[in-house]
């Protein structure tokens, strides 16, 4: 499975859960390393535009292409099985349990869960502690520039 990644050119060389547990994030608490990923380019640009302001449009973006080899087990979170605050804004410490598990049973590699921005598409979560993690890899690395329509 290929799974994509928009990053700043500076932390495109690998994949580390260490930005989003710096503060935290909808699927983990600050603290817990975790790697977030989309099912498609669009996907992930729509989760990093939502997230700057309006004029700012950075130029140093890479869209990552990473490979998931299909050995790897992935849990799938099912829309029944979310807490009904699961897509309020600022994200909740209900999803943030959820993903604190995921990362904590060291079960699965990878989780995939529904988009917020974007309902129908789907984020794939990283677990960088699971001993398939050296199994994913990053496949490509290229330029993204942003269309200046889209702020």
């Amino acid at each position: 499975m290929e799974v994509f990644r928009l990053s700043r050119a500076r932390y495109a060389d690998g994949l580390s859960g260490l930005g989003a547990a710096l503060k935290g994030a909808r699927w983990n608490s600050s603290g817990i390393e975790m790697v977030y990923t989309a099912g498609n380019r669009s996907l992930a640009m729509a989760e990093v535009v939502v997230h700057l302001s309006l004029g700012m449009l950075p130029d140093d973006y890479l869209m990552l292409s990473i490979d998931v080899p299909s050995e790897v087990k992935i849990k799938k979170l099912a829309m029944h099985n979310l807490p009904v605050d699961w897509k309020n804004f600022p994200f909740p410490a209900s999803t943030q349990k959820i993903g604190d598990a995921f990362i904590r049973e060291n079960e699965f590699a990878v989780m995939r869960v529904p988009s917020v921005v974007t309902l129908g598409d789907y984020n794939f979560l990283i677990n960088t502690l699971h001993p398939d993690f050296k199994k994913i890899n990053i496949t490509e690395r290229v330029p993204f520039p942003f269309d200046s329509r889209i702020i």
